[in-house]
């Protein structure tokens, strides 16, 4: 099985996703984004653009996910924000069309509450921009493509929807794993070391592409 975990960038995607691999013995973390940087790092500087806009990319994230779910055993988590219809169909249809049971779930929340989520990863940006990476062209970024995120991912063909304004990280994981018919181990640990955890697993996922 795949989980596909779309949403709005600052959605919370990558932290469900992790919950998940943690809680779900035998499951792996598979993050498309790591294709697109490498086309982007093979790309000049002027020639480069949304990496999903290339063949390149979804044809490759296809042909890696359907390697990784025939090969490996346990669930696939996939965090991808995928918001273009003919991309969609093309990425998560062609998984599907390959025999795959992918269930996608687009966790949406109302505009003010992923703003707040944005603004508190500011830890995170302060520690992009001393470690050389570009924080404040990474959240300008999440806040042009927030509205244009939102509007499309509340879309029929985008569900299953999941809110999660007043759900924390833990409880989102529940929510799709549930859907999903999974059983997930029991959350480790207090709520103090669950709030470090995932703010490491925040400063791993640094970008700097």
């Amino acid at each position: 099985m795949l989980l596909w975990i779309n949403g709005p960038f600052g959605g919370g995607k990558t932290q469900t996703a992790h919950e998940l691999r943690r809680r779900l013995p035998g499951s792996f973390v598979a993050d498309p984004e790591h294709v697109g940087f490498g086309l982007r790092r093979m790309t000049p500087p002027a020639l480069r653009g949304d990496f999903q806009d290339l063949a390149a990319w979804r044809q490759g994230v296809v042909e890696v996910l359907d390697r990784a779910a025939r090969g490996h055993d346990g669930v696939i988590v996939v965090p991808m924000t995928l918001v273009e219809p003919a991309y969609f169909r093309e990425v998560v249809g062609g998984l599907r069309d390959r025999g795959h049971d992918v269930r996608h779930f687009a966790l949406l929340a109302r505009r003010a509450t992923v703003v707040r989520r944005l603004r508190e990863r500011e830890v995170v940006h302060a520690a992009r921009a001393l470690l050389g990476g570009g924080a404040a062209r990474g959240r300008s970024a999440a806040m042009r493509a927030l509205d244009r995120c939102l509007e499309r991912l509340r879309e029929p063909e985008f569900a299953e929807h999941l809110w999660t304004d007043d759900l924390t990280v833990p409880q989102v994981a529940e929510r799709v794993a549930a859907a999903a018919g999974l059983v997930l181990a029991p959350a480790a640990g207090g709520r103090l070391r669950g709030r470090v955890r995932r703010t490491w697993t925040s400063v791993k996922h640094i970008r700097f592409d």
